[in-house]
């Protein structure tokens, strides 16, 4: 269905469900025939691996998600062990994200799919970086965004201000993910409703509060037809 190579999820902030909304598109994506490949390019907060590097869970879902044989490297280049800013976390490694470095891994999963889902890190003005932040990564990857907006008291904020950044820095907000991560948050219909009519990008769809978040579960609240540019 899409005739982009990807798509680049960024977030609101950091633990609004980026994870399991990529996870809900890969899946989704995958049952329309496409070939879909999962990447964390930077993760922070990492665990020794079974090769003596190290291994981020999220990024061990999205790899889990998708076909077998896709090595580790490639879908997490940077995994970091402290849980902190990737460029703090890097340093403390005594690493420097570089931007080269992804760009080949994306290349190399790109050439094993039809479709590569990219998740990022925090929300979009992290730095990767003394002098790069998200939007060089996907000026670089040449990618188009979606949006995932965590339902809580002061999402719509954080959505308009992380959507008028995005198009700020010159890139396409393609659509936007709702994700009722809050329980009891009452205002969801309105916030809902409210953003539609102010993102100017198509909401893909809902995730509910799930109590067993899932690839399935998640996917089977979004309308990936909506990520078809121009899609309603």
């Amino acid at each position: 269905m899409p005739a982009d190579p990807g798509f680049f999820v960024t977030a609101t902030d950091t633990g609004a469900g980026k994870t399991v909304a990529s996870l809900g598109l890969m899946a989704a994506l995958s049952g329309t025939g496409c070939r879909v490949v999962g990447m964390k390019p930077v993760a922070s907060g990492s665990l020794p691996g079974p090769d003596g590097g190290w291994r981020n869970e999220d990024a061990l879902r999205l790899q889990a998600e998708g076909p077998a044989g896709i090595a580790y490297p490639d879908i997490n280049p940077y995994a970091l062990r402290d849980p902190v800013a990737p460029h703090l976390a890097a340093a403390r490694q005594g690493v420097r994200i570089g931007l080269d470095s992804i760009e080949q891994a994306f290349g190399r999963l790109a050439a094993r799919a039809d479709v590569v889902i990219v998740e990022g890190v925090g929300g979009w003005r992290v730095p990767l970086n003394e002098a790069e932040t998200t939007a060089d990564l996907v000026r670089r990857l040449r990618l188009p965004v979606i949006l995932v907006v965590a339902f809580r008291l002061g999402c719509i904020n954080h959505a308009l201000l992380t959507a008028e950044a995005i198009r700020g820095d010159g890139l396409e907000l393609r659509g936007w993910i709702a994700n009722a991560i809050e329980p009891g948050y009452e205002s969801a219909g309105e916030t809902a409703a409210f953003l539609a009519a102010r993102l100017g990008a198509p909401r893909i769809g809902l995730i509910p509060r799930l109590s067993a978040p899932s690839a399935r579960a998640a996917a089977a609240g979004l309308d990936i037809g909506r990520l078809a540019r121009g899609g309603s």
